[in-house]
């Protein structure tokens, strides 16, 4: 054997291992051919399927888009409805604003217009004056004389104002104070 004869015989065997990876290579791109086309035939029914679930929903969703849109009408229709009571209530809520002013102009005036007659005298003692008077008022019981009753005197408490002004206040009450400056 001769040198051309022995690389002869390397090429040769050189070629016949390439033969065999190049046909195992081939093998195994024809199973992921296989593969694929297998794949690509399942997605092709799973988008059937896809689009026809898809088609069913947007069918019923365009129902519900429909109903919802009436309710909406409905809704705003309803409200529209409203819109008079709540004028309404604002309304109210202004006239009670102004009553509250008025009142409140009405006692500040009342209060003024009192001071100014009875300069030296304050309300209170106006109301002093007033408990004295009806304490003055009061009635006492007659006896009859064919009622045969024994006199007991009875105790009559000093129950005007004054005493009630000058006593302690109740624990169970709060204290009611009247500014006459901040009246005016």
């Amino acid at each position: 054997m001769t040198i051309g004869q022995i690389a002869a015989m390397i090429a040769a065997l050189a070629f016949a291992i390439l033969v065999v990876f190049l046909s195992m290579t081939l093998i195994k791109i024809g199973d992921i051919l296989t593969n694929l086309k297998e794949t690509v035939s399942k997605l092709n029914n799973t988008i059937d399927v896809v689009t026809k679930d898809v088609d069913h929903l947007s069918i019923e969703v365009e129902g519900l888009l429909n109903k919802s849109n009436t309710l909406v009408d409905d809704l705003n229709g309803k409200l529209g409805k409203t819109d008079p009571l709540f004028t309404a209530i604002g309304d109210v809520g202004t006239s009670v604003s102004e009553l509250n002013d008025s009142t409140k102009e009405m006692t500040s005036n009342f209060v003024s217009n009192m001071l100014k007659k009875n300069k030296k005298k304050s309300p209170i003692d106006s109301i002093q004056k007033a408990s004295r008077m009806v304490n003055r008022l009061k009635v006492k019981p007659q006896v009859k004389k064919s009622e045969t009753m024994a006199k007991v005197p009875v105790k009559q408490e000093n129950r005007s104002l004054d005493s009630f002004i000058q006593g302690k206040p109740s624990k169970t009450a709060g204290e009611i104070s009247i500014n006459l400056k901040e009246a005016k």
